[in-house]
């Protein structure tokens, strides 16, 4: 079967009501005036020009968000407040449901089934969970020698530079604001410069649920505007979702005043299927875990280990699948695959395929461009792949599969284990005992058991080894926004 675009449809594109930079609660162009395309990823036209942030704004932008931690009302805002106006903003999401799904398809390129059916119901209840979270962050009353009274509290870290990926814009938006706000910190973000849309509506939409001025700020840009961030001696603390090279710069640049910071970076996440799994399951999970949201996934499970017994069987099924991927228009509801976000990683991808081609793994299916216009990659599916070929070491973020055979656990769990990443794993077994045995020996930030992609705003995500420092959501993620400190008063 060939895979080929769906015809075009005429759709109405979602009105951009937002371009410019959002600093102390106003609306501003960037200082010197300059700005920015950015283009739609399906047709290679541009959707707008956007505020392009320089150092000047920023100063002015991490000076709004200083004042509103020290002085504004969000200073002295009860903490149950703050979370009601978390719970607003998720609230004003969700009657916007309709026009941040189709911004987000628009911008990024990701099916609009995807935008809806997982991005935004993942934006709102991750913001409704931190909006409950806001009035219970406690600390302890500690027995200590002597007569003193002694306890802890826990303190909002202050002002936070938050810079976010292009792969789920809104969704990474939500990770990064919800448990800042919910601890009292106030935000200066930098979206990805391919994708800044749907984060400049989502502050429009912080403004109308009443968040005070300076809580949030929004300055769009370049690799350059985050560095103004990350920079910036009055941030405290920085979390930054993106590549491993560019985490290396930031711990650079932050430490002269020693930031705080969070990291989720990259991976190259083995999923590992036994004979004994159900198969038809195990192939749905490899499918989904590779090829959602176009590959371009941090945890995407790239690396498909499968069983020598089975791994015929199992190679044909998912070629199967990844032949009936429907590409086309990412507004039309029956499409299941978009394009790549944009050229530079149209071309990554394109350059990862020829090595797998050139290093002698077998193409099954795929391996080229759907269409000469947009940046569509056809599902791809490389067999005999071995453990040292750059497409089996190397993140390539799009929609390419390598199936390597394995013949026991423990070599499994070897080969599993040698890369720098760390971010996900999975595993697919009809055996209790196997699936644990494998989950405690991986050494990645979450493992899945006959499944993938599972995320829930209640559990920690992050990585292990260059995958990341700290945990986004749950609990967790609160102790990376907040400062512990200890008061001890005599009671004599």
């Amino acid at each position: 079967m060939t895979t080929t675009l769906t015809p075009p449809r005429k759709y109405a594109a979602p009105a951009i009501k937002q371009t410019k930079l959002l600093i102390g609660g106003e609306w501003c162009d960037a200082a010197d005036g300059r700005t920015f395309a950015t283009y739609n990823p399906v047709n290679e036209e541009k959707i707008a020009d956007v505020a392009l942030a320089g150092k000047v704004d920023v100063d002015r932008a991490v000076a709004a968000a200083r004042k509103a931690f020290e002085s504004g009302p969000w200073h002295t805002m009860d903490a149950r407040d703050r979370g009601q106006l978390i719970g607003k903003l998720a609230d004003l999401i969700e009657a916007n449901f309709d026009e941040l799904a189709a911004l987000e398809t628009l911008d990024n390129g990701k099916p609009i089934r995807d935008s809806r059916g997982a991005d935004l119901p993942l934006v709102i209840d991750c913001l409704r969970y931190y909006a409950g979270w806001a009035d219970k962050i406690v600390g302890q009353t500690i027995p200590v020698r002597g007569d003193y009274f002694t306890y802890t509290r826990r303190e909002p870290t202050g002002v936070c530079g938050q810079i976010i990926p292009w792969n789920f814009p809104m969704l990474m938006v939500a990770w990064k604001w919800g448990p800042a706000l919910a601890a009292g910190c106030t935000i200066v973000m930098k979206p990805a410069e391919q994708t800044p849309l749907t984060c400049l509506r989502l502050a429009e939409l912080a403004m109308e649920a009443g968040f005070p001025p300076g809580v949030i700020n929004v300055v769009t840009g370049f690799g350059e505007t985050g560095a103004a961030i990350v920079k910036h001696p009055d941030v405290d603390k920085i979390a930054f979702t993106g590549s491993g090279e560019t985490a290396q710069r930031i711990m650079v640049d932050a430490a002269s005043t020693l930031k705080r910071i969070t990291f989720e970076l990259g991976g190259k996440s083995p999923n590992i299927v036994f004979a004994d799994a159900n198969l038809d399951a195990a192939v749905a999970g490899a499918e989904f875990g590779l090829f959602f949201n176009q590959g371009q996934c941090c945890c995407a499970g790239s690396r498909l280990f499968v069983e020598k017994s089975i791994h015929e069987e199992f190679v044909a099924k998912v070629v199967s699948r990844a032949k009936a991927r429907k590409l086309g228009n990412p507004l039309e509801m029956d499409t299941t695959q978009g394009p790549q976000v944009d050229r530079d990683q149209f071309d990554k991808i394109m350059k990862y395929i020829e090595l797998g081609k050139s290093q002698g793994a077998t193409c099954v299916t795929g391996g080229y461009r759907v269409g000469d216009k947009g940046f569509y990659v056809a599902p791809t599916v490389f067999d005999h792949v071995s453990d040292d070929m750059a497409i089996a070491t190397d993140e390539i973020f799009g929609p390419v599969l390598s199936i390597l055979p394995f013949e026991s656990i423990e070599e499994v769990t070897r080969r599993a284990n040698a890369t720098t990443f760390g971010l996900a794993a999975a595993v697919w077994t009809r055996d209790v005992a196997k699936a644990h045995r494998i989950a405690h020996s991986v050494r990645a930030g979450t493992v899945w058991i006959n499944c993938y992609d599972v995320f829930d705003a209640a559990a920690p995500f992050g990585g292990f080894k260059m995958s990341g420092m700290g945990r986004e959501l749950g609990e967790a993620a609160l102790a990376s926004y907040t400062e512990l400190k200890t008061v001890t008063m005599t009671l004599k």
